[in-house]
């Protein structure tokens, strides 16, 4: 999907889950880090390189997804990514 605001362009198939992992609901924070880690790669490397940008997430819990969504982009060249959060979960 391609959604566009004025000049800003938003990409929602860029970033894509490349490995299975459990839901994150029952696991401890260590356990989440690792149920994610390398669970993500670019569809598009080139829609983000050299560029900043916001990822939008639902919740934040331990900020494990996130983190590594945003590890994913700046090892694909992201200049800068930043985070934005609907919810928190306490």
């Amino acid at each position: 999907m391609h959604i566009t605001l004025p000049d800003i362009p938003i990409e929602t198939d860029v970033l894509i889950r490349t490995k299975a992992t459990v839901p994150q609901t029952d696991l401890d924070r260590r356990q989440r880090f690792k149920n994610v880690k390398g669970a993500f790669s670019l569809r598009f490397p080139e829609k983000v390189y050299g560029k900043k940008l916001l990822v939008v997430d639902d919740v934040y819990t331990t900020g494990a997804t996130v983190n590594e969504c945003a590890r994913t982009l700046l090892k694909f060249g992201a200049k800068q990514v930043d985070v934005l959060t609907l919810a928190r979960a306490i």
